[in-house]
């Protein structure tokens, strides 16, 4: 089948554009790539090398006005996010940015705003990708009742990134780059809302950084960390049920990442470093869930992307309003936090 040709910018070339939007563009047909601004020159230079990108641009207001660009493919930090966002849809361009969506509700909120002003261009967020090949399958568990009525949540994600005082400080540590993006709880966050389609409010947060000060990678001096090293939210959905999250990078070991969600008659244990789903409905055995080898589950995002453009079909992961939907609990969060913190 002939296609239109799509011809794309890149502003910010980091892992994941590396090795996820780049090769899945380059897999579809009659996509080309066109121009990218990476941080530096060199490295703008290396990734088009290695992509066989046209040139490279010295800033992303270059890549949002060039006449040869028909999306834009952002994958800068955060903080980033709404400025290019709403002048790519602004100059025409359809436009993907990689997660989290914004710095903060308000820059979230614009961009929402920026996209309905354009409803012929596609804006998508890239999705978290955790559970995709899981979620229709745990959608379903909810829908036909077999967990019953959901009466808690509960998220643990630990991990030992932190747990040394010798680890370097990531951008995530950096407010001025995150925001309010604490961990990974607006990923966590997000796939919830991809299952339950509930807002939860937050009724109260606690988090702690236990190394204030970390060596600046590029640097190498010591700057202050800005995001908690560990944190934890108790929420609350409209119905009742209980959500509870921990997320955590000071846990040496192996880790933990476990989504439980406890029904009136079952339970289901999602075992995401396993990658297995455990039901146990109440008086029975636990048995494992096949998860089906659906053909459109798993990572889709750049073929989506294509396929809204050319077949104007909605975004479902994720869209803009998703997106505003995650900032704002990821925001009351940080409130939450700051309202209680020493």
């Amino acid at each position: 089948m002939d296609h239109p040709g799509l011809r794309i910018g890149f502003v910010g070339a980091g892992a994941n554009t590396r090795s996820r939007h780049l090769p899945g563009f380059r897999s579809l047909p009659d996509v080309s790539f066109t121009v990218v601004a990476n941080r530096s020159r060199e490295s703008s230079e290396r990734v088009a090398r290695e992509f066989g990108i046209g040139r490279v641009a010295a800033d992303w207001r270059e890549v949002v006005a060039a006449p040869d660009v028909d999306a834009v493919c952002i994958g800068t930090w955060p903080y980033l996010h709404a400025e290019i966002t709403q002048a790519a849809l602004r100059a025409g361009k359809h436009v993907l940015t990689e997660a989290r969506m914004a710095s903060d509700v308000a820059q979230a909120e614009a961009m929402l705003a920026e996209s309905r002003r354009h409803p012929h261009l596609v804006a998508q967020i890239v999705p978290a990708p955790l559970t995709l090949t899981m979620d229709a399958l745990v959608r379903g568990l909810l829908q036909d009742g077999t967990l019953g009525e959901v009466r808690e949540v509960t998220v643990t994600h630990a991990t030992g990134q932190c747990s040394s005082a010798d680890a370097p400080r990531s951008w995530r540590q950096d407010r001025g780059w995150s925001g309010c993006n604490t961990l990974s709880l607006g990923i966590y966050y997000e796939t919830l809302l991809r299952w339950l389609n509930q807002d939860a409010a937050v009724l109260a947060a606690d988090a702690a950084v236990y190394t204030p000060f970390r060596r600046d990678p590029e640097s190498g001096q010591p700057r202050p960390v800005e995001a908690p090293d560990t944190l934890t939210v108790l929420g609350r959905y409209p119905a009742g049920a209980r959500l509870v999250m921990h997320l955590s990078a000071i846990e040496a070991g192996s880790g933990r990442n476990e989504i439980h969600l406890n029904g009136s008659r079952a339970s289901l244990r999602v075992d995401l470093g396993a990658g297995a789903l455990i039901l146990t409905p109440h008086g029975e055995t636990p048995r494992s869930l096949a998860v089906p080898a659906l053909p459109d589950a798993g990572w889709r995002v750049e073929a989506d992307f294509v396929a809204s453009i050319r077949e104007h079909r909605p975004v479902r992961l994720t869209d803009f309003e998703t997106g505003v939907r995650y900032m704002r609990f990821t925001e009351a969060t940080w409130r939450a936090w700051r309202a209680v913190a020493p």
